[in-house]
């Protein structure tokens, strides 16, 4: 009999059919006369109840079936008198597809906290939480590509190995052939890279942005979506050494358009979270209420639901640093000395705490700053003509800050060219960015979506290491 997955099951209204369904148990209780089961397979985070009568037929079976066995089972669909469910199966025959130890297996029906889990990374989409949480991350990426696809922008894929360093940071990953236990040397010392596989030194991408700008120069709008790179030895909830990004650059887009196209994307997937994933959300709303039930009422998130909602409410309030930095000096926070970083000058590099409070506190909006001082920012921003700032963005979201970042690109030759040279950054190796500026260079733009950071705002999660599946952080790098 064909398996019918149960988020359709608990659809169907044609009681007293056979039906089929396969899934792991997450519990069992029986009675003398009765058992139930119930089942998951992933396809909701709802359960269907298997009703067991317990008689010769079925009382060796159940005494193989625990809490992460996997079955399949043919049975009745009846209408259910339970409350919290519409129907039920009653069991007509049982195969045990793959038993679970009770005595060893790790995820019992009672609360695990998370920092367990993660230890469990192979286990854990097994848990509400984590089910729940890779079901949005799929409806997430589904959404993207369709909100670019219906914009006629198309996906370009950009290198994950790479000879430049897209954000002049310098914490990559290298990449390399050469045996680490006798590195050949130039006659000076130095590792011969001209032995290594690329002849080059060589890193994984922290971004596909200035590849993708290549494209944007002939197909007008581009997107990527790949993963990325950073070996920053950072083990804070919000880094991660390995991330995804999503990427848009659009030539002929001005910092208008490009703040028009953030705004309307950021608010395009959370409408599709809210159309597609409810059952999830309200869970995970459920989940952040009790996990913050303990915190005083200022210290407490917004509901979840209303959270996302609230990103739809009304525009985004949109304001220059500047304008931000006089807000933040003549706060209250900042004037009591309640920051951790105290705003003292123009020129400041802004933290989460101030982002936040322009956003929770002063606005009570999703903010977009724009035009930040250069010193602050990456060299291929666009340079205004006061000589001190470019023409930048970062969208604001409550509770954590920054979620994208972008800006106009500088598609001035000249100006580039010097920037390049202020940061030493080597011509040898950004000579290919250089020529799109010579050969029929136009105004465009472009902005960074940290996924992880978007999943992490959609959850209510309070760390970044349980919104992908297998976190990649320093001294990590099980499963």
């Amino acid at each position: 009999m064909k398996r019918t997955e149960i988020k359709y099951l608990l659809e169907r209204t044609d009681f007293g059919e056979i039906v089929n369904v396969k899934g792991w148990v997450r519990t069992k209780r029986a009675s003398k006369n009765v058992a139930f089961i119930a089942l998951n397979d992933g396809s909701t985070i709802k359960n269907v109840q298997i009703v067991v009568e317990v008689n010769d037929v079925f009382e060796k079976i159940l005494e193989r079936i625990h809490t992460g066995a996997a079955l399949s089972v043919d049975g009745v669909l009846a209408e259910s008198l339970g409350s919290g469910q519409k129907v039920e199966i009653q069991a007509k025959e049982i195969t045990v597809l793959g038993e679970a130890d009770p005595n060893e297996y790790p995820l019992q029906p009672k609360k695990h906290s998370l920092e367990f889990l993660r230890e469990k990374a192979h286990l854990r989409f097994r848990t509400n939480t984590f089910s729940a949480i890779a079901r949005i991350r799929h409806a997430m990426i589904f959404a993207i590509h369709q909100f670019f696809n219906e914009r006629n922008f198309y996906n370009i894929h950009t290198p994950i190995i790479t000879g430049s360093d897209a954000e002049g940071a310098g914490e990559m990953f290298q990449v390399t052939t050469l045996n680490l236990e006798n590195v050949p040397k130039t006659e000076d010392g130095k590792v011969d890279y001209k032995k290594d596989f690329f002849g080059k030194p060589a890193n994984l991408t922290v971004s596909g942005q200035l590849e993708g700008e290549l494209a944007a120069l002939a197909l007008s709008k581009i997107y990527t979506f790949g993963p990325t790179f950073r070996a920053e030895n950072s083990n804070t909830t919000r880094h991660l050494a390995e991330f995804w990004m999503i990427e848009p650059e659009m030539a002929f887009y001005d910092l208008d358009d490009n703040m028009d196209l953030a705004e309307e994307m950021l608010k395009y997937v959370i409408r599709y979270a809210l159309d597609h994933c409810m059952d999830d959300l309200q869970f995970l709303s459920k989940r952040q209420q009790e996990e913050e039930k303990n915190k005083k009422q200022n210290e407490r998130s917004m509901e979840l639901i209303e959270k996302l909602n609230f990103i739809l409410a009304e525009p985004f309030v949109r304001l220059s640093y500047t304008e931000a930095i006089r807000i933040l000096m003549n706060s209250k926070p900042n004037k009591k000395k309640r920051f951790q970083y105290v705003i003292e000058a123009w020129g400041a590099d802004l933290q989460s705490e101030h982002e936040r409070y322009l956003v929770e506190k002063h606005f009570k909006r999703p903010v977009i700053l724009t035009d930040y001082p250069a010193d602050i920012k990456a060299f291929y921003m666009k340079q205004n003509e006061d000589g001190k700032t470019v023409r930048a963005m970062d969208v604001l979201f409550p509770q954590i800050g920054e979620i994208i970042g972008g800006s106009q690109r500088e598609e001035d030759y000249n100006k580039l060219y010097d920037r390049i040279k202020a940061l030493n950054i080597p011509e040898s190796s950004m000579w290919w960015y250089l020529e799109t500026r010579k050969f029929g260079s136009v105004p465009h733009s472009g902005f960074g979506l940290g996924f992880e950071r978007l999943i992490l705002f959609l959850t209510g999660m309070s760390n970044i290491r349980d919104v992908i599946p297998f976190p990649r952080t320093p001294q990590n790098l099980e499963f």
